[in-house]
This record gives structure tokens, C-alpha cells and sequence, in this order.
């Protein structure tokens, strides 16, 4: 698995909306994670190069499935649903918390996690709780601060430096890193697409 373009071929494969009902040829998958206001949606069409692939919307909230976008026969990119600002009833995002500890703890051939925060709005309660439930499980993440253009240059390096702090502090940065993007510039794609090349390149070593 390498190189960008490899990226640019993920097409829809399915939805899910439990762990039994994800596909089942997959052996190597990443999965994109955060609050429902987080720009993730817009981050994967920016990774992939492909406005119409993942679900966008000026409603917070709109992805409530498990989507799978297949980059081949066995790998894929997964969009969880957005936790935050979704208006549903509570019943129902207890049950999407159910299946996404679920999905987090059970899915083995889940390789890595890229958890999105508003670099305006970073570390929020559902990121911890996130970031806990990788850690837990040993599962490496990536944090996108993502609409990083929303800020001058100095502003954003400062979060960036605080945040690889709070890692560092939390004895956690061998697992976690952290990095900036803009969906809007293109900034930081070729970072994240290094990272998810590592990611998927562990797991055929680990086939072999």
C-alpha cells in the first residue's frame, strides 16, 4: 500500500450500522473519527480527491452509519458516525455509543484511528473519550487539527505545540501524533497519507 493515488481510488463499498454488519473480506481498514462539527467528511474527499465521496453537510450530524470506502479488494477507509451536535433523540446516540466502543474494542483487522478535532476547539470531551478508547486497546491514532486556515500561522502552531505537550505530559505520544490539516488548502495530506501508508504497510507484514 503506497502512494498517493492509491488514495485517490476509494470508492463507496457499503454501510454498516453494527460491528456484524461490517464487510468481511477486509483484512486491513482506518477509520475516521469525530465530532460531528469536525470537518471528517470533508477531510476524507480531500484525502481521497473526491468532493461526492463522503457524506457532506451544513447539518452537523448527518453520517449515522458505519461507511466503508474500499481503496482495493481488501483494504478501507471507514467514516464513523459524527458524535456532538447531531439533533436525534438520546436513545439513538446511546446506541451509536454502543456500537462504536463495540466497533473500537472487536474489530480486529482495524489497523488505526485518525481522530479530528477543530484546531479552534480541540480536546473536547468526546476526543478524550476517544483517544481513551484507542489507548486502551493499544490502537495507534493520528489527531487532524483540522480548519487550521481558520487561524494564522503563529495561533496554530501554538495548538499544535500545545496538544503534542498534553500528549507528551499524558505519556501517550507513542501511540497518539498529531498533526494540522485544511481541507480547504490541502495542508497536511501528504503527511496523513504517510501515515496511513505505515498503517496499512505494518498490517501486510503482519499478513506475511
Amino acid at each position: 500500500m503506497s502512494r498517493l493515488n492509491v488514495y485517490h481510488n476509494a470508492v463507496f463499498l457499503q454501510s454498516a450500522s453494527k460491528l456484524s454488519q461490517c464487510p468481511t473480506a477486509i483484512t486491513a481498514e482506518v477509520a475516521f473519527a469525530g465530532r460531528s462539527n469536525a470537518g471528517k467528511s470533508s477531510a476524507i474527499n480531500t484525502l481521497t480527491d473526491n468532493k461526492k465521496l463522503a457524506r457532506t453537510s451544513k447539518t452537523p450530524g448527518r453520517t449515522q452509519l458505519i461507511n466503508y470506502f474500499s481503496i482495493n479488494a481488501e483494504k478501507s477507509l471507514v467514516d464513523l458516525p459524527g458524535y456532538g451536535y447531531a439533533k436525534v433523540p438520546i436513545s439513538m446516540k446511546r446506541e451509536w455509543d454502543k456500537n462504536l466502543t463495540e466497533y473500537l474494542q472487536s474489530r480486529d483487522v482495524l489497523k488505526g484511528l485518525v481522530l479530528l478535532m477543530d484546531i479552534r476547539h480541540p480536546m473536547q470531551e468526546f476526543d478524550t473519550m476517544m483517544l481513551n478508547q484507542a489507548i486502551d486497546n493499544e490502537m495507534p491514532v493520528r489527531i487532524l487539527l483540522t480548519k487550521c486556515d481558520k487561524l494564522k500561522k503563529g495561533p496554530a502552531k501554538s495548538t499544535l505545540l500545545a496538544v503534542e505537550k498534553h500528549l507528551r505530559e499524558s505519556e501517550v505520544d507513542d501511540l497518539v501524533s498529531v498533526q494540522l490539516f485544511s481541507s480547504l488548502k490541502n495542508e497536511g495530506v501528504k503527511e496523513l497519507v504517510s501515515v496511513l501508508d505505515s498503517w496499512f504497510l505494518t498490517s501486510e507484514d503482519e499478513v506475511v
